[in-house]
């Protein structure tokens, strides 16, 4: 099992606040007001130190990667599930990463320790692989749970500081972070090292969706809510169609045209108008019908094809429906007909549709 070497990267010297004693044990720390410009200052210094203790714990990581990353690689992608565990602010981090995995296409779930002896480790089985993080390595909930996971016939990867501790000689994979001085005044609370956890997780889960046939439609798929659902929904998704899209037959009545209008499902302000195969040869709105009473023509018993709008703009079902959005911007109109490849009306994007979806 290859080990990665100690990181040489240089530690940040972390800044002590002028009037705060640092043990290494003890007492809490004192509290002090931020009042005079000297204490904001070495407040705003002492922050910027944490920052940079961070940063070099991340990049301290880069020259740590090489065959076994490559290994934990494969054996991710290859899974049938990534149960990721950990305890306390590692088992925090495995939640966020589980959460990573599953939103980019790899079957993800976060198994607790103490749950898992409880019962849970029903939700492991062959085929899958643990992904423990801990950074001492020497969790005891989570190395109890060793010999279970080898019975289970589920690999383990180990993401630790410690390569030499209990988690990683148990392990069949070590992602080792190398032991990371933490940067708070005490030098105990998980700070540069859970951003180490975070940073090879994110690395790791990164480099699995690289080497996988995944892209952002299938992404799409998985997140159809909010921005980024809306980016790449297609009108086809959003557009009225069967028994909610308005149809009439150029030959029709303008009458028949508004009991269209007023009868089908949603009553949309508008209805395509098609010839005798189905192509759609025009649109009437009802912005067409204000019109025509103000201008006194309210013969309902006029053809359709007399008072209709020639030529109306129209996508595709395919089209996503952030351009079918710019276009109706563009030329101020509240429906777009919807057809096919045929040029047969299939539907009708309605602008109210295009509100209640946030696209307006």
């Amino acid at each position: 099992m290859a080990r990665a070497t100690r990181s040489t990267a240089r530690k940040p010297r972390l800044r002590a606040i002028p009037g705060h004693a640092t043990p290494a044990a003890g007492p809490t720390l004192p509290a002090s007001p931020v009042s005079s410009e000297d204490e904001r200052e070495a407040t705003l210094a002492y922050a910027r130190s944490v920052l940079e203790a961070e940063a070099q714990a991340i990049l301290g990581l880069m020259g740590r990667l090489g065959d076994s990353f490559l290994r934990a690689l494969e054996l991710v992608r290859d899974s049938v599930q990534t149960v990721v565990t950990g305890v306390g602010k590692a088992g925090l981090i495995g939640q966020k990463l589980s959460a990573t995995l599953a939103s980019t296409g790899i079957r993800s779930v976060f198994l607790h320790p103490t749950e898992a002896v409880h019962g849970d480790l029903g939700r492991v089985g062959r085929g899958d692989v643990i992904l423990a993080l801990s950074n001492s390595g020497a969790t005891e909930e989570l190395v109890r749970l060793l010999p279970s996971f080898k019975r289970l016939g589920a690999p383990v990867i180990a993401i630790t500081g410690d390569a030499e501790s209990p988690l990683a000689r148990g392990a069949d994979v070590v992602l080792d972070i190398g032991r990371i001085e933490e940067a708070c005044p005490m030098g105990m609370v998980p700070t540069a090292s859970t951003a180490a956890l975070h940073a090879i997780g994110d690395a790791l889960a990164m480099a699995v969706l690289r080497a996988r046939p995944f892209g952002s439609a299938e992404y799409a798929l998985l997140h159809p809510g909010g921005k980024i659902g809306r980016s790449v929904m297609r009108v086809f998704e959003l557009m009225r169609s069967g028994p909610s899209n308005p149809v009439v037959r150029d030959n029709a009545k303008l009458s028949e045209a508004v009991v269209v209008m007023t009868n089908t499902p949603g009553r949309p302000g508008a209805t395509n108008v098609v010839d005798r195969q189905g192509r759609l040869v025009g649109i009437f709105t009802d912005g067409d019908l204000r019109r025509l009473v103000e201008q006194g023509r309210t013969n309902f018993d006029v053809p359709i094809r007399e008072v209709m709008g020639k030529r109306p703009r129209c996508v595709g079902p395919e089209v996503l429906v952030l351009e079918a959005t710019k276009l109706m911007r563009e030329f101020r109109v509240d429906q777009l007909p919807v057809v096919d490849a045929e040029g047969k009306a299939v539907g009708l994007l309605d602008v109210q549709d295009l509100l209640a979806a946030r696209y307006f």
